[in-house]
């Protein structure tokens, strides 16, 4: 049987262990030519990579930014039970980044003998913060992909939460037996010693995943061979001591997905 990949869920703050649900996007295609081509989006999250069959997250959760920074718009979308869709034009020339971010602050604090919990924006922290020795854990997730229409560009860091510094290696520029190098930041810094996850899509017709892990270096840096062409997810998460939120102390988690295209030779 296959080996279930691990996450964590928020009990108590402590990690423990529960089935992954894995979220993705993935393009149509994610190299194009031509004037201003289409491309179709598939999003899902789902117990095998991109084979929708658990839940559609929502259209307005995504944001396409164009290689000069500027958001692109969503056209046609739509969200079934299972798949949610929509597509882009890429009306300039260059790589574009097809993201949902989430920020979002937890909260659990007992009271009347009873274990309490909250969940909402930072900006509502007001609504728990004088509870009774509330304890709060900063979470910050980024699920995403890239397509590039005609000479790619380089996609430019936020700067805050896990993501991906791209530098040697383009997301767009990926071929089945090179090897891709990446970096890894979070909050804008170089995140050193992450566990990386980079598995193959179609993972439902096969009975072991054939997971690659590769460990990043004190820069951020890792390395690793595409076995062959497909479509493939990426995965890291870390956790630790969070941001001061309202001058009190938090525990934080940060997770980082992508997909990526690998073409044969």
């Amino acid at each position: 049987m296959k080996r279930l990949i691990l996450t964590a869920a928020l009990a108590g703050f402590a990690i423990q262990p529960v089935l992954a649900h894995r979220f993705w996007i993935i393009p149509s295609t994610s190299v194009l030519s031509g004037e201003k081509p289409w491309v179709c989006f598939d999003a899902a999250v789902s117990n095998d990579l991109f084979f929708p069959n658990h839940f559609a997250p929502a259209v307005e959760d995504f944001t396409v930014t164009g290689p000069e920074g500027g958001t692109a718009e969503k056209h046609n979308g739509c969200v079934g039970k299972y798949r949610t869709t929509f597509d882009v034009q890429l009306e300039k020339t260059g790589t574009y980044r097809v993201a949902t971010v989430r920020s979002l602050l937890f909260a659990r604090w007992q009271e009347d003998g009873e274990t309490q919990s909250w969940r909402g924006s930072h900006e509502r922290v007001d609504e728990v913060k004088d509870k009774p020795d509330v304890q709060l854990m900063d979470s910050r997730s980024r699920v995403e992909c890239f397509v590039t229409s005609g000479e790619p560009t380089t996609p430019k860091p936020s700067g805050e939460g896990l993501e991906l510094v791209f530098g040697s290696t383009h997301p767009n520029d990926l071929y089945a037996g090179e090897t891709a190098t990446f970096t890894l930041h979070n909050g804008g810094k170089p995140a050193a010693g992450v566990e990386i996850t980079v598995i193959k899509g179609n993972d439902r017709f096969r009975n072991e995943d054939g997971e690659i892990t590769v460990t990043t270096a004190e820069d951020g840096t890792f390395s690793f061979e595409w076995p062959e062409a497909g479509r493939y997810w990426l995965y890291a998460a870390v956790e630790g001591k969070g941001p001061e939120v309202a001058g009190m102390p938090t525990k934080g988690r940060s997770v980082y997905t992508a997909t990526f295209e690998v073409l044969p030779q």
